[in-house]
């Protein structure tokens, strides 16, 4: 359903055509309007409660002043209870009962004061029609109600008027007119202020959603730079740290190492033979090899070492709080991991190899330079030593480089 369509507000009652949405409007104003409704039934007991007073000044111990005062006792004791009712349960605010039926009642109680008081119709006429407009603007009620309890004044007070009081039919007609201008009045106002109280939440309910739309929009902007940045600084065939995210994260791990003296280790891997595998079987079987690869060199490493595609066939591998000879044992395993995986062809009878050159950062050393040159300088004399080894560099060669750098 379309939003404005949803919003639409029926003609005479203003209130939204969509039910479920008057429903939720009506629980969203629920606590106000409990709370409205209460304290007018509370100005209503207490002004009856007055009004008898009044009326003993003006009629002493009288039987008259004795019904009047029975009924205004009446109205301001409905008013009570349906105060109470609506204190336990708010909920019976936007129903018929019990709110209502206390209402005419108190119209009907001003209907009475005429023949019990026709002396000082002028003063009825005056309170009836302030009555009117307090019904439409100071009582909580759906509108068809309003009009209802309104009508029921007016046109009992108009016929009480007739019946019971000796005023000529002039001034009948003024107060019909006085009353015709108090409803209409009451229900322009009454059903401006229903429309602008229901446009306002209908405004609140877009702005959430838009709000909502927002949030989810910054979502997707966070979630869509995240991945970018994931895919700036990931291999697309392997999944590793691709050269300049593995370096970034190095010289992080470089820095910590010089700062607390920490060991730092570096291993250079390279896949043996695979320029032949990609000649005999093409690049598609070269691209299957090096993700097999790439997948078990990075799943036997601890949480805290890395893996890099250096370039081609090669990676490299950062092994933190690593000396020579936990780098070794790691890079052992690592091999005997990669030679485990079969050839590609199964016409090939050996299995898959690595060669691996070792090196870790020397005294001295503050880039990344030397320690992975010494690491790539170990790798070639693995491999022109027979492939599928484990090279360590020779440190007193980092120490030397070191010296002669400084």
């Amino acid at each position: 359903m379309i939003a404005s369509d949803r919003h639409a507000l029926t003609p005479w009652t203003a209130e939204f055509t969509d039910p479920r949405l008057e429903a939720d409007y009506r629980r969203y104003v629920l606590p106000r309007t409990a709370g409205q409704l209460q304290t007018s039934l509370l100005v209503i007991a207490l002004l009856f409660t007055l009004l008898g007073m009044a009326d003993y000044l003006l009629l002493g111990a009288s039987p008259t002043f004795f019904l009047l005062l029975a009924l205004r006792v009446l109205v301001a004791i409905a008013c009570l209870l349906t105060w109470r009712a609506l204190r336990r349960r708010p909920a019976r605010v936007f129903r018929f009962l019990p709110l209502n039926p206390v209402l005419w009642l108190g119209c009907l109680v001003i209907i009475l004061i005429v023949p019990l008081r026709a002396d000082s119709i002028g003063t009825h006429a005056s309170a009836t029609a302030v009555a009117v407009m307090a019904l439409y603007l100071f009582v909580p009620n759906r509108l068809p109600w309003m009009i209802a309890a309104s009508l029921l004044l007016s046109l009992g007070f108009l016929s009480a008027m007739l019946l019971w009081a000796a005023v000529p039919a002039g001034v009948i007609l003024i107060q019909a007119v006085v009353l015709l201008f108090a409803n209409t009045v009451g229900l322009i106002t009454a059903r401006r202020l229903a429309r602008l109280q229901r446009e306002q939440y209908a405004s609140l309910l877009d702005e959430r959603a838009s709000s909502e739309r927002l949030r989810h929009e910054i979502g997707d902007h966070l979630h869509l730079e995240e991945r970018l940045r994931h895919m700036a600084g990931t291999d697309e065939l392997t999944g590793l740290d691709n050269r300049r995210r593995f370096f970034e994260r190095a010289d992080q791990e470089l820095r910590r190492a010089l700062r607390h003296g920490s060991p730092l280790s570096f291993c250079m891997v390279d896949i043996d033979h695979f320029k032949a595998i990609n000649d005999q079987h093409g690049h598609s079987v070269g691209d299957l090899v090096l993700t097999r690869v790439a997948a078990t060199l990075r799943g036997d490493l601890r949480e805290v070492d890395f893996i890099g595609r250096f370039g081609g066939e090669e990676f490299v591998i950062a092994l933190p709080g690593a000396d020579p000879a936990a780098a070794r044992e790691v890079a052992e395993r690592l091999r005997s991991r990669i030679s485990e995986l079969p050839h590609p062809d199964p016409g090939v009878p050996h299995r898959m190899s690595v060669t691996i050159g070792i090196a870790r950062l020397a005294p001295g050393e503050t880039t990344l330079d030397p320690v992975l040159k010494r690491a790539d300088q170990a790798l070639y004399r693995g491999k022109a030593g027979g492939r599928n080894s484990v090279v360590l560099a020779d440190e007193q060669e980092g120490v030397g480089m070191a010296a002669a750098n400084g």
